[in-house]
């Protein structure tokens, strides 16, 4: 597990845009924390690090938002999934070549695959936040590695 505290948004733009050098296709990452934690702002990172050029807002409505970038980038807020057993495809993106996002992954648990890095966004006040990394299987405690502020 890794722990970094961030001041501001850019800071915790770092940290995604350093996690998101080391991506590669088929990777999955959930992202978990309260309304207003920062999962969002912690996607534009990753989406920037990822060469996306499109704006990367939350897909809401829509569940999921496909973008174009060094690798494919699927970014999936499956808040509307709570309490649902409904399989969408999930596997159809996870195994699309592309790196995948999921906000409130609490709520897909059951079908998010086992290897993933698992990211935790508590909100202390306004501007700070605390990221945890937890990575589960060898490609991503090695992308774990090195990850600074």
């Amino acid at each position: 597990m890794y722990k970094y505290k961030t001041e501001n948004e850019e800071q915790t733009q770092l940290v995604a845009n350093q996690i998101a050098n080391k991506l590669k296709p088929n990777d999955v990452l959930t992202l978990d924390g309260d309304l207003g934690a920062g999962k969002t702002t912690f996607t534009k990172g990753l989406a920037k690090g990822l060469g996306v050029k499109r704006t990367v807002n939350s897909p809401t409505y829509t569940i999921v938002k496909e973008y174009k970038g060094q690798l494919p980038f699927y970014h999936m807020d499956v808040y509307r999934l709570e309490d649902s057993d409904e399989d969408i495809g999930f596997d159809d993106y996870f195994n699309a070549e592309g790196v995948t996002v999921i906000e409130w992954s609490s709520f897909i648990r059951d079908f998010i695959p086992v290897e993933r890095l698992e990211i935790v966004i508590e909100k202390i006040d306004e501007q700070t936040r605390e990221i945890t990394l937890i990575p589960h299987g060898e490609h991503f405690k090695e992308l774990c590695k090195g990850i600074q502020l």
